[in-house]
């Protein structure tokens, strides 16, 4: 079963053609034995209809290679029962990855094997689910703008300069009351973010 429409939309596509395509030869051929002196009205006939099956054949040929084409390019079995296994996801996953990655660019290639390396993935998941939360980055960065925001304006104008650290500082204060907020909303709802 493809989910590609393109895959199906092209079969038609090349079907209308192949019909259109046999057609001009038909007239092209009928037309050419009528302007030659040398054929009787029978064997232009006869030309026309070799031309029309040699065309009807093409045509046949050309839908059952397209239709080889698409079954080849499924690459699943037609009737799969049970559940995906591991290895199943991960062939999957590798087929798919050097799919994808053989259509770029060698530097996006290179950079891509990079990224999508095991350890490397393994290591942004854990971080991703541990410290780099979107809520705890997301209330760190508002900390850290309406703090500094805050501080800014009150030491303008009272007088004092700033150090440089009040906005880290705001960041870290907000970053941690957004992984306690993530936490806390956890323990209540019972559902991760």
């Amino acid at each position: 079963m493809s989910d590609n429409p393109e895959v199906f939309k092209g079969g038609a596509e090349r079907t209308v053609e192949t019909s259109e395509l046999s057609k001009e030869q038909l007239e092209k051929t009928r037309l050419e034995h009528e302007a030659t002196p040398e054929f009787s009205p029978r064997d232009a006939e006869q030309s026309a209809e070799a031309a029309k099956t040699e065309a009807m054949k093409a045509a046949v040929s050309v839908e059952a290679g397209g239709a080889e084409k698409k079954r080849e390019g499924t690459g699943t079995p037609a009737a799969r029962r049970g559940a995906i296994s591991k290895a199943q996801k991960k062939a999957s996953f590798k087929r798919e990855m050097k799919e994808v990655q053989r259509q770029l660019s060698p530097t996006s290639r290179a950079f891509s094997k990079v990224i999508h390396n095991k350890a490397i993935e393994q290591a942004s998941d854990a971080v991703g689910s541990t410290v780099a939360r979107p809520n705890a980055i997301l209330a760190g960065a508002v900390a850290a703008f309406i703090v500094t925001l805050v501080v800014y304006l009150v030491a303008k104008n009272i007088g004092y300069t700033l150090s440089g650290f009040e906005t880290i500082g705001a960041f870290i204060v907000g970053w941690v009351i957004g992984i306690v907020y993530d936490y806390l909303r956890a323990l209540v709802t019972g559902k991760p973010s």
